[in-house]
């Protein structure tokens, strides 16, 4: 058996990692950029590895043993099979197992206990436990899914900004400072989204969260809408029983406001980070198992 666990937390902005021993003592952690392996794969492969090898440093361990662990890769855009394969032909570990990121949040979100998580960044995608049961909702990628996520709400405001500069809606304070930053040329905007990726729009996110609070109207009209798809979610996983939900991802605090009051008894403040989740089913050997429709073990 392999001497190490790797946990790999792959998102759409950042990629972690953490090595630990077979017993779950975490040894020595690691941190890169973004891993979504349907955008962009043979990044988020150069950056699993430096993820990787930051963390066997920082444990004191050769790179050499990286070839001999065990690893689970909670990973960004692992819905789509061609993208899974790719990756999982090219992983440096002995043997690994590709789940979506959302997987490993659940995981160290709620231990092994029932219940859901709402995971808010760059993308957005819920998982389900019931009775041992695993099931996602959303997590169908920014081109078609992806509601309310940080990406989305970049998009939004990239949108925005083109309208107020036709005239077709007022600009704000906030519209007027990204088109500066543009040069006020609505071709530069053009160009920049022809070849941008999610985190490419994402990075605009905390700043509406930031002119909203200032009372940004563009910025808040953003958010309301981002929220309300959210929201709708939400009342689904609840209608389906769950009693603890958890919000998790960069954005979650930010969008805790603006969110409908469910009250304590049903958000729960999470156990732990995703990347926890990861080494703990790294330990348990999670390396045959499936979720749902967006899991793929590979031996």
């Amino acid at each position: 058996m392999g001497l190490y666990r790797v946990g790999i937390d792959g998102g759409g902005t950042r990629c972690r990692a953490a090595v630990a021993d077979a017993d779950g003592r975490l040894l020595g952690r690691g941190i890169s950029g973004a891993a979504n392996i349907l955008t962009d794969p043979e990044t988020a492969l150069v950056h699993i590895r430096q993820a990787t090898e930051a963390a066997f440093k920082e444990a004191g361990l050769p790179l050499s043993d990286i070839s001999s662990a065990y690893a689970v890769l909670g990973l960004a855009g692992n819905n789509v099979a061609d993208a899974v394969s790719f990756i999982a032909a090219r992983l440096p570990f002995a043997k690994a197992a590709i789940v979506s990121d959302v997987v490993i949040a659940l995981q160290g979100a709620l231990g092994d206990r029932d219940g859901a998580v709402a995971s808010l960044g760059t993308g957005t995608v819920y998982c389900i436990r019931q009775a041992g049961a695993t099931s996602m909702l959303g997590g169908h990628g920014f081109k078609v899914g992806d509601l309310g996520s940080g990406a989305r709400l970049g998009q939004g405001l990239l949108q925005e900004v083109l309208l107020a500069h036709d005239g077709i809606q007022p600009s704000s304070s906030l519209t007027e400072t990204v088109l500066a930053e543009f040069g006020h040329s609505p071709e530069a905007i053009i160009a920049f989204a022809h070849g941008a990726h999610p985190a490419d729009y994402g990075r605009y996110a905390p700043s509406i969260f930031s002119a909203a609070a200032a009372h940004d109207p563009v910025a808040i009209n953003l958010i309301r809408a981002a929220a309300y798809r959210i929201d709708q979610t939400l009342d689904a996983i609840i209608a389906r029983g769950v009693t603890t939900l958890c919000l998790v991802g960069g954005l979650a605090p930010l969008y805790r406001p603006w969110l409908a009051e469910r009250g304590d008894k049903v958000f729960a403040e999470p156990l732990a980070d995703a990347l926890t989740g990861a080494v703990a089913l790294a330990v348990q050997g999670v390396f045959t198992a499936t979720f749902s429709n967006q899991a793929e073990a590979v031996q």
